[in-house]
């Protein structure tokens, strides 16, 4: 009885090594972001730089070379697709009703779906997902990535300033599709765009470009998590840091556990339906909806007149609990993980 016992605790251990051997870097990462810009070795203009060299460079170069690896039936899962938005829409919808209970205004309480809604994707979840799975995630977690900023971000931010305008429903169209628009300023959809075309003619760029686009690729990932923390300590630095931090700890639960309980859920009902589905496409989007919260939400916040010290702390404190909570996931969904 003793050796089954331990053989049964050897079993749980081992796994959970490796799966935090594989995470751990990435938040500590992070940390070390953070610390730097907590304790002013980076000033606030390298941190804008940093976001800047990641948005427009580095992550749309790593975007662009999934896009054009992935077979372009894979980039466009409409039943894959389906799942991940409807449950976006019951995120921001449980979680507009939390903060609106909790006395938030309109504006506030919309940002504060969001950031209850929208993973960490493209900074955080590009990486860590694909060192995980390889190649194959690079499909479903495009996907994710595509609905964030033209449905999630975009509803979110049309509700946000729906407060400003009448109740009749063209203004409400039109704040939607305003929203929409300033998705397609984000240089992410285009570098997905330009991948799934090169993916479709099976095309590619003379391999000198090619060189250049994995060199800056190569430096999306550190780059990204390290910018994570620097950005949360610059929107933290003049508040007290734990200051109310229990208050936001529902939202950040809702986010890392709801979230992907409900993909999952959704996504295995469609499977026994029949969906013409993926199984391990439904477990990766289920991963990535276990991210934490997206750090640029803070700056969206801040852009938009919210609240950005309370998003800043949820974003923190996801963050923090996702070390945890996305290694038990990952453990616990059956994925054959590369270790």
């Amino acid at each position: 009885m003793q050796d089954t016992r331990l053989a049964v605790h050897h079993s749980i251990i081992r796994p959970m090594q490796a799966i935090f051997s594989v995470t751990f870097p990435f938040f500590a990462l992070v940390l070390v972001g953070y610390l730097a810009a907590r304790h002013q070795l980076l000033p606030d203009t390298a941190i804008s730089g940093l976001n800047s060299f990641v948005l427009f460079f580095a992550l749309p170069c790593l975007l662009y070379q999934f896009g054009a690896s992935t077979p372009f039936a894979q980039l466009v899962d409409l039943p894959l697709m389906l799942i991940y938005a409807t449950c976006a829409l019951l995120m921001v919808t449980f979680t507009l009703f939390i903060s609106r209970t909790r006395g938030l205004g309109r504006k506030d309480a919309a940002f504060s779906a969001l950031v209850g809604a929208f993973p960490n994707t493209g900074f955080m979840g590009v990486p860590l997902l694909t060192t995980f799975l390889g190649p194959r995630a690079a499909g479903p977690i495009i996907i994710t990535i595509l609905l964030d900023l033209f449905f999630t971000s975009s509803f979110c931010i049309a509700l946000a300033q729906a407060h400003t305008s009448t109740s009749s429903v063209t203004p409400a169209k039109a704040l939607y599709f305003r929203a929409f628009k300033g998705a397609l300023s984000n240089p992410l959809p285009w570098a997905i765009g330009l991948g799934a075309l090169m993916s479709y003619g099976q095309l590619s760029f003379p391999v000198p470009i090619e060189k250049v686009i994995s060199m800056l690729a190569n430096a999306a990932s550190p780059v990204a998590l390290f910018a994570i923390g620097a950005l949360l300590a610059s929107t933290q630095r003049s508040t007290a840091v734990f200051a109310g931090l229990w208050n936001y700890v529902p939202i950040a639960a809702i986010k890392l556990l709801l979230h992907p309980v409900l993909v999952l859920l959704l996504g295995f009902l469609a499977l026994s339906l029949g969906w013409p589905l993926s199984r391990d496409a439904v477990l990766i989007i289920t991963l990535a909806a276990a991210l934490p919260s997206a750090s640029n939400v803070v700056l969206l916040a801040d852009r938009y007149g919210a609240e950005r010290g309370g998003i800043a702390k949820i974003i923190l404190l996801s963050t923090v609990l996702a070390f945890l909570t996305f290694s038990m996931w990952v453990y616990l969904l059956p994925l054959g993980l590369r270790f």
